[in-house]
């Protein structure tokens, strides 16, 4: 944890990227129901919907370490860095809403200040067993909740301490052996979500499901990032995982405009929706990329880092000609 790990920027990229399309319905208003694309609705609900947001509320939890961390490395108190962080992270959330109100933000930095005390009060091992026990009893009786946020960033944060990041970054026999535990488990959970329909963020099998399958996409990710396709998966999405708060934001600016001057706002057209969302995040994945070569940080994040620690970063926040 001494050095950016790839594994963290990819998995930051490729739930970004679920995120946005699972949104693009409630962001054009489409229903519970479309009138095209059932089968795409079906597909969408057992492999993206609900499996993507547990990854990023791991990560949230270990960007919380890591700058928990920084200020600790840096000799300073890091209750100011982080209280200004996430008061930031909910003043943006609340701009973004006007936007889409459905938006996410606001609730993470909620949570955030909810574990703070936990996180900077108390050891490592306090973090992991708390947020095992938040996060297994939200998805035994619920499945999957807003309520687990917060046990699953305790986790995130337990676990960036325990150093399961890196362990994710060698992809050795520990990865192998979550992986050949979660497959079977997530197989059987999937089984389990067919026989309860509807959108499984409301329903108890398809929460326990996406857990399950979240699982076996980080393992599986940091399996393939050690193996022929790491250049290709790096390319893609680490641009856009470092720049996970300006695409997250971006994307709805690009979709909630678009689809209403497309005419698919409240059209139920679910295939067309999620072709606007795809074209939005492959815009994203080239503009991330071509900014990361002349500036360090996205511009939201530029910003973001200067209210945490109040300076300005060393990198600029344009791209230096």
């Amino acid at each position: 944890m001494s050095k950016r790990l790839r594994v963290l920027d990819v998995l930051r990229g490729m739930a970004i990227a679920g995120i946005v399309l699972v949104n693009v319905p409630d962001m054009l208003s489409l229903g519970a129901s479309a009138s095209r694309g059932g089968s795409l609705r079906s597909g969408l609900d057992l492999l993206v919907q609900s499996r993507l947001v547990p990854i990023f509320e791991v990560l949230f939890g270990v960007g919380m370490y890591l700058i928990v961390r920084s200020a600790r490395a840096r000799r300073l108190s890091p209750w100011p860095p982080m209280l200004l962080r996430l008061t930031a992270l909910f003043g943006i959330g609340l701009v973004h809403a006007l936007v889409y109100p459905g938006e996410i933000l606001r609730f993470y930095a909620i949570a955030g200040l909810l574990v703070l005390p936990v996180v900077l009060l108390t050891p490592r091992a306090v973090q992991l067993v708390l947020g095992a026990a938040a996060t297994g009893v939200v998805v035994a009786l619920a499945g999957s909740s807003a309520v687990e946020t917060p046990g699953m960033i305790l986790l995130g944060a337990a676990g960036a301490a325990y150093g399961v990041p890196a362990v994710l970054e060698r992809a050795g026999r520990p990865v192998w052996w979550v992986l050949a535990i979660a497959v079977p488990v997530a197989a059987v959970a999937l089984y389990r979500q067919t026989l309860e329909p509807g959108d499984p963020r409301f329903s108890t099998a398809g929460g326990q499901a996406g857990m399950a399958l979240a699982v076996v996409y980080v393992v599986g990710t940091a399996l393939l990032l050690a193996g022929p396709l790491r250049g290709v998966l790096t390319a893609v999405f680490a641009p856009l995982g470092r720049m996970a708060l300006t695409s997250y934001l971006t994307a709805s600016l690009a979709v909630v405009p678009a689809g209403a001057a497309l005419g698919l706002t409240g059209s139920g057209d679910l295939p067309a929706a999620l072709v606007l969302g795809a074209a939005v995040v492959a815009v994203q994945c080239v503009t991330c990329r071509l900014w990361l070569r002349r500036a360090r940080y996205g511009p939201v994040e530029w910003v973001w880092r200067a209210v945490t620690w109040r300076t300005r970063p060393q990198a600029p926040a344009l791209p230096v000609r």
